[in-house]
């Protein structure tokens, strides 16, 4: 299994290595690159902590609930993509092609499936079903999480999108559970 998976890894890079390079190049931008920085350093989970702590703050009594919701759904995050990184085992861009430039400090080795951007995208669906009217600035924030991913040279596209579907996937189950224990 991991022989097939290193080696159609290695067709996804190829495949996606000159799109890589394409959104890369705003890296070279001393103020793209400052502004993907904080973006992406938002992502690692301040964000999301703050929005764990505001949500009983904000909505009340059911703002403990969601906040539960949220933060098991984060845990479960962790848990999948590092489990999944384990497995996978794919070079970070910027390590297989030269050409990508990296333009801040990764996490760690790997790079299958963003992190990142699976936990932007679960706050961001989990935060717009309790507070709607935060539907379009966390959706914007997910969606520049992940590009700072690419643009940064830490990702390739099909990892943020791995991360994104995985991402959506948590936060669906998640609210699936929470409406079973309510009923």
């Amino acid at each position: 299994m991991g022989t097939r998976l290193a080696t159609a890894f290695q067709h996804f890079d190829q495949a996606e290595l000159r799109f890589c390079r394409y959104l890369n190049r705003p890296s070279g931008s001393q103020g793209l690159r400052a502004f993907f920085r904080g973006v992406s350093r938002l992502g690692d989970g301040w964000l999301w902590y703050a929005m764990i702590a505001l949500m009983p703050l904000l909505l009340g009594t059911p703002g403990w609930l969601a906040a539960a919701q949220l933060a098991a759904t984060g845990g479960a995050g962790l848990l999948a993509y590092k489990l999944i990184k384990r497995h996978a085992v794919r070079e970070r861009p910027f390590i297989t092609h030269p050409a990508i430039h990296c333009a801040a400090a990764p996490l760690d080795r790997y790079s299958f499936p963003s992190g990142h951007t699976l936990h932007a995208v679960s706050f961001a669906f989990l935060g717009s079903h309790y507070i709607p009217e935060l539907a379009a600035p966390l959706a914007a924030f997910a969606l520049l999480v992940a590009l700072s991913r690419v643009v940064l040279g830490l990702h390739y596209p099909t990892d943020v999108a791995a991360g994104a579907l995985l991402g959506g996937g948590l936060a669906l189950a998640s609210l699936e559970v929470a409406q079973s224990l309510i009923a």
